[in-house]
């Protein structure tokens, strides 16, 4: 029998929120077992990024990482972010790492092509789509004791750092530990989870399956930045891991929000 994994991972906006990442990583500290932090950042990189006088561009949600933009999410994404959740980990009595995908070459991804539209050509710089997991090398630091906390970032084996989507980050390394351990896979964010409607925080989908998922795309009940985490918690189902919610950060005890089937 499999031993029980549970992987969550948190957005950027519960990270800037102090009163709900101090309850969630409490939470996360509480879960029993084997477990797996991932981590977004990206409202404090566009912080950061103004700071310093560099000018953020998204494109349908997606950073365009240029060489200056690489610099601020790597350093704060890698460091400031990564650190201060491990480092706060180790408060509440667990025994974290910090990790990016480059570290012992747990995540490989190559760099994004140019996404050729009618409209216009979308360069998204060194943006990073993933490539391969190393699940045995996580597994090896979880057996060890050490609980994983990984910085949305990876590398191209070439000597390149990609930023890269923590939402897919997440979904590709529960795939990668699915194939030794039962994965619960937890998508943490601000919301109680994927919301009928938009403007009532009540309205929560309990269930989605691919159909009904399909209906809700073409219907536009489920829209916007909705959608490739939706896609990601379903590609995570099909490749076998146990069990997929979406839910509010302080409620990763896994009998909240929506669950993926």
């Amino acid at each position: 029998m499999k031993q029980k994994l549970t992987i969550v991972k948190v957005g950027g906006a519960v990270v800037e929120d102090e009163a709900q990442l101090a309850q969630l990583l409490k939470d996360f500290a509480a879960i029993e077992g084997r477990k797996v932090l991932v981590h977004g950042g990206g409202r404090k990189a566009t912080k950061i990024a103004e700071r310093l006088n560099i000018e953020t561009h998204m494109v349908n949600g997606r950073r365009i990482t240029d060489e200056q933009m690489l610099e601020v999410v790597t350093m704060v994404y890698g460091g400031l972010v990564n650190k201060n959740l491990v480092a706060r980990l180790q408060a509440n009595g667990v025994n974290a790492l910090g990790l990016t995908g480059a570290d012992a070459d747990i995540i490989r991804s190559h760099k994004r092509p140019p996404v050729v539209t009618a409209e216009a050509t979308t360069d998204y710089g060194w943006v990073g789509d993933v490539d391969r997991v190393d699940g045995a090398m996580l597994s090896r630091l979880i057996e060890a004791g050490i609980t994983p906390v990984v910085a949305p970032l990876t590398h191209d084996g070439n000597g390149h750092v990609l930023n890269t989507n923590a939402d897919t980050m997440a979904s590709e390394t529960a795939k990668a530990l699915a194939r030794d351990y039962e994965v619960t896979l937890i998508f943490s964010f601000e919301k109680k989870g994927v919301l009928r409607h938009p403007d009532d925080d009540d309205s929560v989908i309990p269930v989605i399956t691919r159909a009904l998922y399909n209906e809700y795309k073409a219907d536009g009940t489920i829209s916007g930045g909705m959608l490739p985490k939706i896609e990601n918690a379903l590609s995570a189902v099909d490749a076998g891991v146990s069990r997929v919610i979406i839910t509010l950060a302080t409620a990763i005890d896994g009998q909240h929000g929506t669950v993926i089937q």
